[in-house]
């Protein structure tokens, strides 16, 4: 068995890897309790073209002068 194959070389191992075998185990343990959950967000898939339309090629002449908007922050 898978039990008895982890506990044979965790035997052999010093108490420092051990350790480290530990923490890594609790971590997985607490990854998978979460995908049970369903605490993770799942991602959105992107999805090419969505943003077609939304900018306007060439760019205005005055694409790179200041915003009036902040005009007191400039002077």
């Amino acid at each position: 068995m898978i039990e008895n194959a982890i506990l044979e070389t965790l035997e052999k191992l010093p108490d420092s890897l051990k350790q480290e075998v530990l923490h890594y185990a609790k971590f997985l343990s607490e990854k998978y309790t979460q995908k049970l959950s369903g605490d993770e967000v799942p991602l959105k898939k992107r999805r090419a073209g969505t943003l077609k339309g939304m900018f306007k090629l060439p760019l205005a002449d005055d694409f790179d002068e200041p915003l009036e908007d902040f005009k007191e922050y400039m002077e």
